[in-house]
């Protein structure tokens, strides 16, 4: 049985210079990262093999870019991304955002630029 988990308690990593991230599920099935982006960061455009991915706003506006179009995600929006789906997560607004990345299977060693 797991043991309750928080951005406290959890394995915590920086990336992007300025963006930061915390594991709360990590196994060979399932990742759910929570994430924050400050105004104006973004991540590199890609896509993964085999992992599909459900971006979650918990607070603020994310916007992802994908070939076509951007969507912008406001609090409690979602977003699903199946594989080979090129994609790119941008903070377009003036404050923080914090969301949820869930990948199955994890999204780890699968990024293709």
């Amino acid at each position: 049985m797991s043991e309750p988990i928080s951005t406290s308690t959890a394995d915590h990593y920086i990336w992007g210079d300025v963006c930061e991230g915390w594991h709360l599920v990590r196994n060979e099935n399932l990742s759910v990262i929570e994430e924050c982006m400050p105004p104006g960061a973004e991540e590199q455009r890609h896509w993964h093999q085999r992992a599909r991915q459900f971006f979650y706003v918990l607070e603020g506006e994310l916007t992802m870019q994908f070939d076509d179009r951007a969507e912008v995600l406001s609090q409690r929006e979602g977003i699903e991304i199946a594989p080979g789906i090129s994609h790119q997560a941008k903070n377009c607004s003036r404050a923080d955002t914090r969301f949820l990345v869930i990948s199955q299977p994890p999204s780890h060693g699968d990024r293709q630029t």
